[in-house]
């Protein structure tokens, strides 16, 4: 199954992640609430690698909507690999995306999802502009 991707996306990150004992559930696979937190590990990881470190009394970025397709069930035990995607730069937003394969089946999707993304002055709880040098990283 293909990911439906914004003409114009841009790969920006790439990481594996072990699969946990924990994250299983009763059913004996990846609860569906854990691929969130593989795509969250992921787009943190790659926020930190830009340099963009939170600010709780300054501005950074919030998620106002995530989702996630699950394609096929991942059991223990295995890796993850993750890509993350932008696209679609707006005044405070852009999209993310992310893709989810097992290692060792190179092209198999088990899983894909997003997320959009907003820049905010957290001590006005309201958006802002993107810094020039974020539009920079996510623009095509």
């Amino acid at each position: 199954m293909k990911i439906e991707l914004p003409e114009k996306k841009k790969l920006v990150h790439e990481m594996t992640i072990p699969i946990r004992w924990g994250d299983m559930d009763a059913m004996g696979h990846i609860n569906n609430t854990v691929y969130f937190r593989y795509m969250e590990t992921a787009r943190i990881d790659w926020l930190h690698g830009i340099g963009c470190e939170p600010d709780p009394k300054g501005e950074g970025v919030v998620i106002v909507n995530a989702f996630c397709n699950f394609h096929r069930q991942f059991e223990y035990p295995a890796e993850v690999l993750i890509r993350t995607y932008v696209s679609s730069p707006g005044r405070s937003s852009f999209e993310s995306w992310a893709t989810m394969e097992k290692v060792g089946e190179p092209g198999v999707l088990y899983a894909t999802g997003g997320a959009t993304t907003v820049w905010v002055d957290f001590p006005a709880q309201k958006s802002a502009p993107l810094p020039e040098w974020l539009r920079q990283v996510v623009a095509d």
